[in-house]
């Protein structure tokens, strides 16, 4: 595969490519080293840790949808500019953190902008690309978003075999940089006019009141409960389960980037609009449902290969319904915001993937790990069903949408 079939076009998809490398590749070495950092160099209790992030990505779920009201009001390059200073500053504040007081005010800002900062730039993008075309843009930066993630992963596990503090704090010090390099380039995109104010009879808020629009974004948080899968329920899993080498952990992981960077433009040409976005998330239920029952299978698996060949199997179908979820649900999610307010739909659907990480953990952990296969099933049947409700949900909340497209 060549270089050109990995970058978009020149211009303002690439500079948004660029953007998302650069926060990317310090996010990466942030997400490896930051919770040894906190409990071990910071000095922080495990629990204490655990509470701060829980409340600080429940304030950032929240502040997605007036930050994206922000960005549409007053524009989405200056408020996306903004925002990625603010993380910047954030993550600069956890270098100085020697409290939990001094760790929440930090953690609490890098939430509130990382998610604000999402939102702007959607709805930057949206502004800046054609609907035909923001679907196979966001293709690019999810391969994108996935590469530098894991070259900065590969810089957090350096600091991590050091061990020093000094690392750590590089490893900090790289993901300030690099949100100050997204901000950098975001300034560069043209300018996009802000949104006319609201008339003084519509809700600010209107996206709050689109039922519609909020039984489409439950219905792909629940598909965005895969997100932990990998992360946290499958290790788990794989030692109290399988007879799998511990190392295999690893390499499901890597399976799962490389695929989504080489892969996800790919898997993203089909989606054109809302009939073929809701095809491609249904299609997504089934690889994820037969996903959960070869994951189930892992646990029959007599010898180490056995067990790891299957592991390897499920994560295959699991990133092949991951790609075909998030290229479904892109476009769904653009299609159905009006176009005056995407800044505040991208903020509210955002909200779907951060109540994912939130309970994910919490719903999957007990169902997988105590129910076993039974678990496993069940997980899978509802990945399908919500997969399935997608398509009937779209109709209902723009029937019109598809009236030249054929039914989804």
């Amino acid at each position: 595969m060549t270089l050109a079939r990995l970058t978009p076009p020149a211009g303002p998809p690439r500079l948004l490519a660029l953007a998302q490398l650069a926060n990317s590749v310090g996010d990466g070495a942030y997400l490896v080293c930051s919770a040894l950092y906190f409990t071990r160099i910071v000095g922080l209790p495990p629990e204490q840790v655990g509470l701060g992030l829980t409340v600080a990505w429940g304030l950032g779920s929240v502040a997605g949808v007036p930050l994206g009201h922000l960005a549409d009001r007053r524009g989405p390059r200056g408020t996306a500019v903004v925002l990625a200073l603010t993380t910047a500053a954030s993550v600069a504040g956890l270098l100085a953190a020697r409290s939990f007081a001094a760790f929440l005010l930090a953690v609490c800002a890098y939430a509130v902008g990382q998610c604000g900062l999402a939102a702007a730039r959607q709805a930057l993008l949206a502004a800046l690309v054609r609907p035909e075309k923001r679907t196979g843009l966001l293709a690019y930066l999810q391969s994108t978003l996935n590469a530098g993630l894991g070259a900065g992963a590969a810089l957090g596990g350096l600091a991590l075999h050091a061990g020093t503090r000094t690392a750590y704090l590089a490893v900090l010090a790289v993901d300030v940089a690099g949100f100050l390099v997204c901000a950098a380039v975001l300034s560069r995109l043209p300018a996009v006019p802000p949104r006319p104010p609201v008339a003084a009879a519509e809700p600010a808020f209107a996206v709050l009141r689109d039922r519609r629009y909020a039984l489409v974004t439950a219905l792909n948080a629940i598909l965005l409960l895969r997100m932990p899968l990998l992360s946290l329920v499958v290790p788990l899993w794989v030692v109290e389960h399988t007879s799998a080498p511990g190392w295999i952990v690893a390499a499901l992981l890597l399976l799962n980037t490389a695929a989504v960077t080489l892969c996800q433009v790919r898997a993203a040409r089909a989606v054109t609009g809302l009939p073929s976005a809701c095809r491609a998330v249904r299609r997504s239920g089934v690889l994820l449902l037969a996903s959960c029952a070869v994951f189930a299978l892992s646990a029959y698996g007599g010898s180490a290969a056995v067990a790891a060949g299957v592991l390897l199997a499920a994560a295959a179908l699991q990133v092949a319904g991951e790609m075909l979820q998030s290229a479904g649900s892109w476009q769904i999610a653009f299609d159905l915001a009006p176009p005056d307010r995407q800044g505040q739909y991208q903020g509210f659907f955002g909200a779907g993937t951060a109540a994912a990480r939130t309970l994910g953990p919490a719903l999957l952990t007990p169902l997988v790990l105590s129910g076993g296969t039974a678990g496993w099933l069940v997980l899978g049947a509802l990945f399908l069903a919500a997969a399935h409700a997608m398509g009937p949900a779209t109709r209902l909340a723009r029937p019109r949408a598809l009236a030249t497209d054929g039914r989804p």
